[in-house]
């Protein structure tokens, strides 16, 4: 039967239960209804909520490369290094002249 104009859709969630002898069976309920406390199948009881892992999806591209890529990073300057500030070319070229001086 396919619902009409005038049919109520029931919005509630489905809840799957084991009892001690491993029968599995789901039940429709509201979050406010108290939970069974024995099985449809045997009737045994108590019974003990299943819980699932929630399946996550993640959909387009990129993920991995924008969060954790290195991207490209681009030299400030043709001759510069990439652990060398300009600073330490500084002391360097410092460095040079104090030599020749000494000479």
């Amino acid at each position: 039967m396919s619902p009409g104009v005038g049919a109520k859709l029931r919005l509630v969630p489905i809840y799957e239960y084991k009892c001690p002898n491993g029968h599995h069976f789901e039940v429709f309920q509201k979050m406010a209804d108290d939970p069974p406390e024995v099985c449809e199948t045997c009737g045994e009881g108590p019974v003990q909520r299943v819980l699932y892992p929630v399946a996550v999806h993640f959909k387009g591209s990129g993920f991995y490369s924008t969060d954790y890529g290195r991207g490209s990073r681009k030299p400030s300057r043709d001759g510069d290094k990439p652990g060398e500030s300009s600073g330490d070319k500084g002391d360097k070229q410092d460095k040079d002249v104090k030599k020749v001086a000494e000479t």
